[in-house]
């Protein structure tokens, strides 16, 4: 089967966008780890398939999934990508779109500045929600929240690493680093991912604090590893320090692959706020091989 695609990228976060609104490809998770393979395939942290509107109010609906092939809730950068897409395609000439995703409606502004701004829904702390187990777990509090410690997740001084955890849609676990350039990313961050208080898997953030206003952020990303740039990473991040006390209601998160300007005014029930860059990287065919 040969396909049409568009490559994109929102902060170095990259992603293969297909678009299905004429009709489902019907791939199956071997054919995402294609297009996601770097040597084989394209190349990309996720797949997003852009799909018609599943229900009135709602301009769009689309599906992510990672490089593993399996699908998941939600994706910060990806949701930037895909209203740029849907514009500069002609599927919609708002600049204001309403998209349905796993975890619900999620509203997306393209800005006159070239940036786009995402109401990503507010903060989920209920930790059934999340979903995290604390069975056996002892939390410490910290601020307005709680640090868990995770047993067998060490750092090098052999003290365990704790997180701060919550969901945009998708599980976050969030722990405050000294240095994001020095961390042990690679090595703690499939630890955290695989932890089994986590039953579907969790992100691993790694914040570091520069002031109230600016901080820098790594993340081990479910079902990708490290990736460039996180969009509910850096909001949930942001959260976690705003309850922690260290962050104001706005935050400056600079990644690797850029900087994503987060915004929450701390209540259980507001919206968070992301905006940063989407950008068409090139477009093409490909030759989907049958792959069950």
């Amino acid at each position: 089967m040969r396909i049409r695609f568009t490559k994109m990228q929102g902060a170095g976060n990259d992603f293969v966008v297909l678009d299905e609104t004429r009709g489902p490809l019907g791939l199956s998770p071997a054919q995402y780890r294609f297009l996601a393979d770097r040597h084989f395939g394209i190349g990309a942290d996720q797949i997003l398939s852009v799909r018609p509107s599943p229900a009135a109010g709602v301009d769009f609906e689309y599906v992510i999934h990672n490089a593993d092939g399996g699908e998941v809730e939600h994706c910060g950068n990806g949701a930037r990508c895909f209203v740029r897409y849907v514009r500069e395609k002609g599927l919609t000439t708002r600049s204001r779109v309403k998209v349905r995703v796993v975890g619900g409606v999620i509203e997306l502004i393209d800005n006159p500045d070239g940036r786009v701004t995402v109401d990503m829904g507010a903060p989920v702390f209920e930790l059934a929600a999340i979903p995290f187990d604390p069975a056996g777990l002892r939390p410490e509090l910290a601020g307005l929240t709680q640090k868990w410690p995770l047993p067998s997740v060490k750092w090098s001084s052999d003290a365990l690493v704790s997180v701060v955890v919550l969901s945009m849609g998708n599980p976050h676990a969030v722990t405050l680093v000294d240095d994001v350039d020095t961390a042990p990313v690679a090595h703690i961050g499939p630890q955290i991912e695989a932890h089994p208080a986590f039953p579907r898997r969790v992100n691993a953030g790694f914040l570091q604090v520069v002031d109230r206003a600016q901080v820098r952020l790594r993340v081990y990303e479910r079902g990708a590893g490290e990736t460039l740039a996180c969009g509910t990473g850096a909001c949930a991040a942001v959260v976690a320090g705003i309850r922690l006390g260290l962050l104001d209601p706005r935050v400056d998160v600079h990644t690797r692959g850029g900087v994503l300007t987060i915004e929450w005014a701390g209540g259980e029930r507001d919206p968070v706020r992301m905006t940063g860059p989407a950008t068409r990287v090139f477009e093409g065919e490909i030759e989907l091989p049958e792959l069950a």
